[in-house]
C-alpha cells in the first residue's frame, strides 16, 4: 500500500519538474522569436517622450536591450 503512495508522489514530482522545464524552454524560444519591443515600438516611445529618434540612437538602444536579454 505504501509503495503505491510513494510511486504516485514521485511521479507527480517528476511531472511538475518536467512541465516547468518544458514551459521555461518554450517561453525562452518564444521571446527570442518575438521580442517584446522592436525598433518601430522604440521609435514611437521616443517620439512620445519628445525625443527625435535617429536611426543610430535606435540601433544603440536595441543592441543594449538585446545584450540585457542574453
Amino acid at each position: 500500500m505504501g509503495w503505491y503512495i510513494l510511486t504516485g508522489v514521485l511521479c507527480l514530482a517528476a511531472g511538475v519538474a518536467l512541465g516547468f522545464f518544458i514551459a521555461r524552454k518554450y517561453m525562452m524560444d518564444y521571446l527570442k522569436k518575438n521580442p517584446p519591443i522592436n525598433e518601430q515600438m522604440l521609435k514611437m516611445m521616443m517620439m512620445q517622450m519628445g525625443m527625435k529618434p535617429s536611426q543610430k540612437k535606435i540601433n544603440q538602444m536595441m543592441s543594449a536591450m538585446n545584450k540585457q536579454m542574453k
